[in-house]
């Protein structure tokens, strides 16, 4: 079946119009464009209208894209080999996915690489920027932080790999002739500022903002809100499903039941239980139930549409209406994948059902398939896919990931809108998302429905205290070493996320007392102080004896240079977050010369384990 002409949407008809203006010397000045697209609205198509012009007028001479997946460079090479775009444009540019050997672009119109490749071949890459003017993609830009930030020394493995990616990164981009800057969001989960933006000075109290007024920087804006009125992305219908969950909890004081809950997901407001509760429930009895209502919608969805194509049972067919899964962890991912095969006869589910994680050595395969083919109908995955998947069919997720970041619950959104060719008329189509109705996923929600605005839009003023990052919640990991008991739906609902386009003042939850949010992170200290001491002795990280949990109390106040008893909220949250990235057996070298603590002092610089007696 031949593909109708499509129209081109306004972000891509305002790029072609300032490329053509740049090709005639009108807008000389330009060296920097950023495109700030919401997720779905359809930006893979910019770089090969700003290729195509600027090639042509011999501004450049080849295009770099830069992706940050490997799995995305398939779709890349896509976006300048289609037929229907290459009739449209009248262009006939090719580019390759490369690795890290020479002549990447063999002979063609460009390359496109990842992040990592560039950081492990740096200067490979930088000769090719240098030897030939380039107009350079960076797709996804939120992924390279300006690197060198304060308390880098201490950064985890995933900061140490962005700031590699930036670091090798900076140098290309001070080569290209052009830069084309790509992205679903204009901010990062922990705060920091995005390599190659301008930005307006610090000031206290406000995040970085972005300074769209500079010299040299094009900007193009393209919303949810405007998507939606172009019917360029699908409206997008939440079943919000609600549970109960129990959990033991550790590092109890001696005598206290272990056992926690039940507790209901849907409390209103953010709370203690909220994180434990959600971890619980994405592994326990919650999991399975909300994967059947999204397994059993998309079962029907998929049952209608045949109906109304005549299909004959089993016939394979485009635009039926696929599901995605995602998951909190690898482990969980596996379980799903189990669950979903057992409700398919054998052989269907083998086929129909796959499983996409970094640790499946087909991972990139079943992905291709997924996006290609009509079959499989269902992936599961953790994160390869949740960011830049170009795969029209998916109309259901189940998003069972305790992840809150807007931006990454943004891109997992936009798997579910984008329109599909195959599946008949716009009015007909729908993205459906089943989530836990917990009071993070909440607040999200009405955040997108009462905004509506482009990425590029203004930061709201925050505390100070809101500076500091709170990466755990977005992390798989376990929330105070709770141990997952059980958890069950209670209850679903549906809303349909209706645009505004005159923002409405949301009606907040009524706070919490002051004292008793105190309270509350006061205890959630305690307790991780508690869980780490527990785990630290497990693993030998310290020597066993005496009151571990005491002396990293002291290790933190003196870290902190203030007890949790006098420390105001913002502290009391600052404290919590520190804590929650760093090891109090780090820093046991504070209590050096602390008479009490003289002991742990001894046994940590003494051998470990201590050696046996002799003759024994």
């Amino acid at each position: 079946m031949t593909r109708p002409a499509p129209s081109l949407r306004s972000h891509q008809r305002t790029l072609m119009a300032l490329v053509d203006a740049m090709a005639r010397g009108e807008a000389a000045h330009i060296q920097k464009i950023l495109a700030a697209v919401t997720p779905g609205g359809g930006k893979s198509l910019l770089p090969v209208i700003a290729a195509q012009s600027l090639i042509a007028a011999g501004l450049v001479e080849r295009v770099v894209w830069v992706v940050p997946r490997d799995s995305l460079r398939l779709q890349a090479e896509e976006a300048f080999a289609d037929p229907l775009w290459r009739s449209v444009f009248g262009h006939a540019l090719s580019v390759r996915a490369a690795d890290n050997e020479r002549d990447p672009a063999r002979g063609l119109s460009g390359y496109i690489t990842t992040y990592q490749a560039v950081a492990a071949a740096p200067a490979l890459h930088l000769a090719e920027a240098k030897a030939h003017r380039t107009l350079l993609v960076i797709d996804e830009v939120h992924h390279l932080p300006v690197p060198g930030r304060p308390g880098a020394e201490t950064a985890d493995a995933e900061d140490a790999e962005a700031g590699a990616w930036s670091r090798a990164m900076l140098p290309v981009m001070e080569a290209a002739a052009i830069s084309l800057y790509l992205s679903g969001t204009l901010e990062r989960a922990d705060g920091r500022r995005i390599l190659g933006l301008p930005y307006h000075p610090a000031a206290p109290g406000r995040g970085p903002e972005l300074n769209l007024e500079a010299p040299g920087l094009a900007v193009i804006g393209y919303s949810r809100t405007q998507a939606l009125s172009e019917r360029a992305v699908l409206p997008v219908t939440f079943g919000a499903i609600d549970g109960e969950a129990s959990w033991l909890e550790g590092g109890r004081i001696s005598g206290d039941a272990p056992r926690v809950g039940p507790h209901r997901l849907g409390a209103g407001s953010v709370r203690v239980t909220t994180r434990p509760a959600l971890f619980t429930a994405l592994r326990t009895g919650f999991a399975r139930d909300l994967l059947s209502e999204a397994f059993f919608a998309t079962k029907r969805l998929r049952a209608r549409r045949r109906a109304e194509h005549r299909l004959a049972p089993g016939e394979p067919a485009r635009g039926l209406g696929k599901l995605l899964v995602v998951a909190p962890d690898q482990a969980s991912a596996r379980a799903y994948l189990t669950t979903l095969r057992g409700w398919m006869p054998a052989g269907q589910g083998e086929r129909d059902v796959r499983l996409a994680t970094s640790g499946q050595g087909d991972a990139h395969a079943a992905l291709a398939a997924f996006r290609l083919t009509p079959e499989p109908a269902v992936l599961v995955t953790v994160a390869m896919a949740y960011e830049g998947l170009d795969a029209p069919e998916v109309a259901v997720v189940a998003a069972l990931t305790h992840i809150r970041s807007r931006p990454w619950l943004e891109q997992m959104l936009a798997r579910a809108t984008r329109v599909d060719p195959h599946a008949g008329a716009y009015d007909t189509q729908q993205a459906l998302i089943f989530h836990p109705d917990d009071p993070l996923f909440a607040r999200f929600r009405l955040e997108l429905e009462t905004e509506q605005g482009s990425a590029a839009r203004p930061r709201r003023e925050r505390p100070a205290s809101a500076l500091v990052p709170e990466r755990t919640p977005w992390r798989d990991e376990d929330p105070g070493g709770i141990t997952p008991l059980e958890s069950n739906a209670i209850g679903l609902r549906y809303a349909l996320l209706r645009p505004r386009l005159v923002e409405a003042v949301p009606t907040a939850p009524a706070p919490e007392l002051p004292s008793i949010t105190e309270r509350t992170l006061r205890q959630r200290l305690a307790a991780a102080v508690a869980a780490q001491a527990v785990e630290d002795e497990a693993s030998l990280r310290v020597p066993r004896g005496g009151n571990l949990a005491h002396r990293y109390n002291a290790v933190l106040k003196r870290v902190l240079g203030k007890g949790r008893a006098t420390m105001t909220l913002p502290e009391l949250e600052a404290a919590l977050s520190w804590l929650e990235r760093n090891r109090l057996s780090d820093h046991l070298d504070r209590l050096d010369g602390d008479a009490r603590y003289a002991w742990s002092a001894r046994q940590r610089r003494g051998p470990w384990p201590p050696a046996r007696a002799a003759g024994r």
